[in-house]
């Protein structure tokens, strides 16, 4: 199919950041090319992308349509309505916006626009984050033509003829952290000549991660070793409640990080969950991590994402239900062993795609072309 000027996309995608960043980076690339593109996003009514995509300046339309629960609600007796309702919805849209081709992202939403798409003939490419790939995502495989994955080894969940090893895109500031250091230590008021740690919980920060720093919290002062944490909006009164006794001047506590090419340029170790986006940042900056996978995410991905950082010797992992007793301890074991963070930085640096995005948008337009 030859597209005609001006191209229209429709990307959905949604329910968490990891699906929603990602899908809002592509359309950003893909205006950068073509400023003249029409964008709209489907999402699913009530969730997150209802507010992050208008605020990235794009068009949405919600669906109404939610995912199964694990015991019987009203919301799984609606389920079967909620499906045909949001398959009729997006029917409709498909035909009245008649997309030069269609990107899901994962999310519930993706399901019928991605199935009311492809019944209409309209190329569809899925861009799967995880090393574990989602429900919808698997389920949508046969009726795409290109799959965009981050991992290798994903043809056991897709088949491989579509398979394109792209990476996941990332937030464009993190692809120049190099020679922010000083400037980095100067920004979050910390010394130079001391090694530092960066601890990140996700977005919304991350209960046991913030537990096990307080476990060990006489551990880090007495060490000297630096820390920038970051605790998320809803622990960071509790926290810094609770070391305001504690001599902390070398601790730098905030809710949210908003300058992340800093921290990054700062840390010498990271501490982090192992959420994809979380996990291709790391692989860009090329920086020694320890991996703390969350357990309350489906299919247990988070374990799967690190796991394959593990298995090439590019991160290590401490288990969510290990954490408060041993995440100080490896951290202060791991940030002064300087060969094995060279080591482990040089793996984690193999796997990074800095040209993530653009890979993807370059298979959008070879399926709009084509």
């Amino acid at each position: 199919m030859k597209a005609q000027e001006p191209y229209r996309l429709i990307i959905s995608g949604g329910g968490t950041g990891g699906h929603i960043f990602p899908a809002i980076s592509i359309a950003n690339k893909f205006k950068e090319r073509h400023s003249d593109a029409e964008i709209l996003f489907v999402g699913a009514t009530g969730r997150m992308e209802m507010t992050r995509v208008p605020e990235a300046g794009y068009k949405i339309i919600g669906l109404w349509i939610s995912g199964l629960q694990r015991k019987l609600t009203l919301s799984n007796l609606l389920f079967p309505f909620k499906l045909l309702s949001s398959y009729i919805k997006a029917g409709g849209i498909v035909k009245k916006f008649r997309p030069h081709a269609v990107i899901g992202t994962g999310g519930y939403a993706s399901g019928p626009i991605m199935l009311a798409a492809t019944k209409n003939k309209i190329p569809a490419l899925i861009q799967e984050q995880n090393s574990y790939a989602g429900l919808t995502n698997k389920q949508l495989a046969n009726k795409a033509q290109r799959i965009c994955v981050a991992y290798p080894g994903m043809e056991k969940y897709f088949p491989k003829d579509k398979l394109v090893f792209t990476g996941n895109p990332i937030r464009q500031t993190i692809l120049s952290t190099e020679g922010k250091r000083e400037k980095a230590l100067l920004h979050f008021g910390l010394n130079h000549n001391q090694r530092t740690l960066l601890v990140i919980g996700g977005s919304l920060g991350s209960r046991t991660i913030n537990e096990s720093i307080l476990a060990g919290i006489d551990k880090i002062i007495e060490s000297k070793m630096q820390v920038i944490w970051q605790t998320g909006k809803i622990y960071f009164d509790e926290m810094r409640e609770r070391v305001r006794e504690k001599d902390v001047k070398h601790i730098a506590i905030f809710s949210f990080v908003q300058d992340m090419d800093l921290a990054y340029a700062a840390a010498d170790v990271v501490v982090s969950r192992s959420g994809a986006l979380a996990v291709s940042e790391l692989c860009i900056v090329k920086k020694p991590v320890i991996l703390v996978p969350s357990p309350n995410v489906a299919e247990d991905h988070q374990t799967k994402n690190a796991l394959a950082l593990v298995k090439e010797d590019a991160a290590l992992l401490v288990r969510d239900s290990e954490a408060r007793e041993n995440l100080v301890n490896e951290s202060q074991k791991l940030i002064y062993d300087l060969h094995r963070c060279e080591n482990l930085s040089k793996n984690i640096s193999r796997l990074a795609k800095p040209n993530a995005t653009e890979d993807i948008v370059n298979e959008i337009e070879k399926l709009i072309t084509e």
